[in-house]
């Protein structure tokens, strides 16, 4: 993708993470609905586009960790408060920004989590386990070596000791699989064509309460 050749021209590390959702998007994952903002009447007629509330979230290749760096506001729910945030975050920023993304808020209880890394030996593996800020600490992932099939997806799903949050849940519709079975065999595909890609983070992969999947934070990380 051109976005990829670009990034390389530059030398950036990472795509940005409307650069990063863009690619999954091209791979058919979906993704929030978004805009990028470049002054606070752009970032207003976004948010009117997409529908309140939203979220507005500093967007540049070198923010890689973006909650940690306090350029994120939530649940904004009119015209004023996303200046507000518009100014606030550009406030806070010291690198370039391509922009300040607006983004629908999604709500949900259930985060997974999926992605990409490439192993010196085994080269390209697709991941997929329970998001958000549980990761880390339960460690609750199934790998596989890219290329991946829909045997091998519904296979990784099934793994997860947590896999009970993809069935119904308080009231909620169970998980989209078709579609989280799709977008790991696209991660996979992403994987063996762009060499130039170490890794991909989706986190958090949220379902929300009708069954589907969307992928509300993304991070592509370029081969150094």
């Amino acid at each position: 993708m051109d976005l990829i050749n670009v990034a390389l021209d530059k030398g950036q590390k990472a795509l940005s993470e409307y650069e990063s959702k863009q690619l999954l998007n091209a791979y058919g994952i979906p993704i929030t609905k978004e805009a990028l903002a470049t002054s606070p009447e752009d970032a207003v007629s976004a948010a009117e586009t997409i529908g309140y509330p939203v979220a507005l979230k500093a967007c540049s290749p070198q923010l890689m960790h973006k909650s940690e760096s306090g350029v994120i506001e939530l649940g904004i729910k009119d015209q004023s408060g996303v200046k507000s945030a518009f100014q606030k975050i550009s406030g806070l920023v010291n690198s370039d920004l391509d922009g300040i993304l607006v983004q629908e808020m999604i709500s949900g209880q259930r985060e997974l989590v999926m992605g990409l890394n490439r192993d010196p030996q085994f080269g390209p593996c697709v991941m997929f386990g329970l998001g958000g800020i549980l990761t880390e600490v339960l460690n609750d992932t199934a790998f596989r070596v890219a290329p991946i099939d829909e045997i091998d997806a519904l296979d990784m799903i099934s793994e997860i000791r947590s896999r009970a949050i993809l069935e119904a849940f308080r009231g909620q519709a169970p998980a989209d699989q078709k579609t989280l079975c799709s977008s790991l065999i696209a991660l996979a595909e992403i994987g063996l064509k762009y060499e130039s890609i170490a890794e991909i983070d989706v986190n958090p992969m949220m379902i929300i309460p009708d069954g589907r999947v969307v992928a509300v934070d993304a991070l592509v990380i370029m081969s150094s």
